[in-house]
């Protein structure tokens, strides 16, 4: 080891730079371009038989086993699905539906399968239009959808597979954060909290004198170089990816130097930038030269998306009030027989704006639930201004059940069908927990309550009061109409394996 320039605390070994070419990546390949290879191949591949399987499956459903229909045009049927396949395949690859830093992070992965998919049929109708190519519109049409959801349940099937993978540290990228130590704590807490973060930190590179090397200074991490020593950190440790948390104030081109020592390596640089709780769709780079600007969109609470949303809870709480009808039928009766009262509790609950309405829940408790609130006073294990006992008397015995798969929250479906929530929103208040808000906390109030939302699928009553603030105000200001569909997808997931419900 050996000691660097003024900061004698914090030391890193002599780097090795073998193998490092000007302006190229370094011939030994980094541990995450290994498995990102072999994880693209096995994309490739399922991709290649997902799509001739598609175009086969279109085919024998619009003509059959037996190709009588086409009057004896089967070569260029072959012709033709050959063409759609290799097209098909090329677009995925032209959208980059399988690069590394898509795969197994978010929802851009399927986007990209989604839009090369469209542009293909899109295309492929518009040549076969000019070429005046005679083509059954329903082998065209049948492809399409079934190609689409079959290539994104692949990917989601994948990601499963590769989520299982990083879950036991296989398939990570080994990152090195440097910054300030706060800002390397929250980006550190952050990757190790977020189930879909690919990185595996393995050290830190801070910019304070009184950091000792070796030690985790509370990060969880240990400590490697200081700040300006990051790239030969990067070389000695063989990381795959630099996290640049914080800069030194007083260098301006700091960044821009530390991507050209990092030229020659395989190792990629990313720039944490602070803006918390802050949605990707909500943020925009703006290149000036010389100066990248980063526009913040500012929250919307009204116009066409919020009209696209009423419609989703229109269509889908009336399905579901029409199917679910015999199940709040028997849910109705079990807790009719399991004690005495109505099977409907309704009680006052704040909305959109501060304006009160009344929500429905089956009835879990004894009817005398809210005069004896007064007595559990001293038993309250919630936090902040929520009251929550976790072994509540007043829970029936049905109630227990229930309230366990949250099958009590069913009628506010009907809530949902007539404007009064949403099927995706923050937690409905009580009045009394709106008159103890802090100011900042009102802003749970711009949009309708939920049905479900951030809440449901973060542990719900386990959630503490300030935690729960900040789902609810993250929801409010970065929701969208694909994130609305995520949160109802994993609040299913969430009802089979229930996790805070009491």
């Amino acid at each position: 080891m050996t000691e660097l320039d003024e900061r004698p605390s914090i030391a890193v070994a002599r780097p090795t730079l073998r193998g490092l070419t000007r302006g190229g990546r370094t011939a030994n390949l980094s541990a995450e371009q290994r498995w990102s290879r072999g994880y693209r191949a096995r994309l490739i591949i399922s991709d290649a038989l997902i799509t001739t399987a598609s175009v086969g499956g279109a085919f024998v459903a619009r003509f059959g086993f037996h190709s009588d229909d086409l009057g004896g045009l089967d070569e260029l049927y072959w012709l033709i699905g050959s063409v759609v396949v290799v097209t098909w395949l090329v677009l995925l690859a032209a959208f980059r539906t399988r690069d590394p830093h898509v795969i197994g992070v978010g929802f851009t992965e399927y986007r990209r399968v989604a839009s090369a998919s469209a542009l293909t049929f899109g295309s492929l109708a518009i040549v076969f239009l000019i070429g005046k190519v005679e083509v059954a519109r329903g082998f065209f049409v049948l492809t399409l959808p079934i190609g689409v959801v079959a290539l994104t349940l692949s990917r989601w099937l994948w990601r499963q597979w590769l989520s299982r993978q990083r879950a036991k540290g296989r398939y990570l990228s080994r990152a090195l954060v440097g910054g300030s130590l706060t800002d390397i704590a929250y980006v550190v807490d952050q990757l190790e909290r977020k189930a879909g973060a690919t990185y595996h930190v393995i050290g830190a590179a801070v910019d304070d004198s009184s950091a000792v090397a070796g030690e985790d200074n509370g990060l969880g991490v240990p400590i490697v170089a200081d700040l300006s020593n990051i790239a030969m950190a990067a070389a000695n440790l063989h990381v795959d990816t630099v996290i640049l948390a914080g800069q030194p104030s007083d260098d301006r081109g700091f960044v821009r130097d530390l991507s050209w020592k990092l030229e020659g390596a395989a190792t990629d640089l990313v720039l944490a930038a602070g803006l918390t709780d802050v949605a990707g769709p909500r943020i925009h780079f703006r290149p000036v030269e010389g100066l990248p600007l980063i526009h913040v969109e500012i929250p919307q609470f009204d116009g066409t998306k919020h009209v696209l949303k009423r419609a989703l809870d229109v269509v889908l709480s009336g399905l579901a009030l029409a199917v679910l009808a015999p199940l709040f039928l028997v849910l109705a009766v079990l807790v009719r027989v399991d004690s005495t009262g109505g099977a409907i509790f309704s009680q006052q609950r704040v909305g959109r704006d501060g304006e009160t309405f009344t929500m429905y829940k089956f009835r879990s408790m004894v009817t005398s639930s809210e005069d004896d609130i007064a007595q559990l006073a001293d038993r309250n294990e919630g936090s902040g201004v929520l009251f929550k006992v976790k072994a509540d008397p007043r829970v029936t015995r049905v109630g227990r059940f229930i309230r366990k798969y949250s099958l009590d929250e069913l009628p506010q479906l009907w809530n949902v069908f007539v404007g009064d929530m949403s099927l995706v929103g923050p937690r409905p208040p009580l009045p009394r927990e709106v008159a103890a808000y802090e100011n900042h906390v009102h802003r749970r109030l711009f949009i309708k309550p939920g049905l479900t939302g951030m809440w449901q699928i973060n542990g719900r009553s386990d959630l503490s009061w300030d935690e729960s603030v900040r789902l609810d105000l993250y929801y409010v200001e970065n929701w969208s109409l694909m994130g609305d569909i995520i949160i109802l997808w994993r609040t299913v997931k969430v009802l089979v394996s229930p996790v805070g419900a009491y």
